[in-house]
């Protein structure tokens, strides 16, 4: 009963108007794959173009990249017909498709966890015990 009520609260507010619209880098440039900067930002057309696109080319002159607001539709179908292209080597061409804000742009660096946070991670690990309740079988 609880699901069904929060399906329809969603649907509710899915028909209130709320168009869907991602923003995507949008350039087509050789070798550098920098044009991940704001000049290159576009909105994407609401409720049609609901992903971020990526292309990378290898060609005889060097790496070409493409970024794009695309359709889910095209890009998946897209993307999949490449994969077996996707080498890495000459003439390779690899699509790729997300569907969060300037996700097609570069790829953010993971933090290194600090010594603070890895002591922290150990303290609660020490507090599992507490956490999980103890079985007692019968005859003991």
């Amino acid at each position: 009963m609880c699901l069904l009520v929060l399906a329809t609260l969603f649907g509710v507010f899915l028909d209130a108007g709320d168009a869907f619209q991602i923003q995507c880098y949008q350039c087509e440039e050789l070798m550098h794959n920098d044009c991940s900067t704001p000049e290159y930002i576009v909105n994407c057309t609401v409720n049609v173009q609901d992903m971020c696109q990526k292309e990378v080319l290898v060609k005889p002159n060097g790496v070409h990249y493409r970024k794009s607001c695309a359709s889910s539709g095209a890009c998946l179908i897209a993307s999949s017909g490449y994969q077996q292209f996707c080498t890495g080597r000459l003439n390779s061409v690899c699509i790729s498709c997300c569907n969060t804000p300037l996700c097609n742009g570069p790829k953010r660096k993971r933090p290194v966890p600090s010594a603070a946070t890895s002591s922290r991670w150990r303290s609660s690990l020490a507090l599992l015990p507490l956490l999980v309740p103890m079985t007692v079988l019968p005859g003991t």
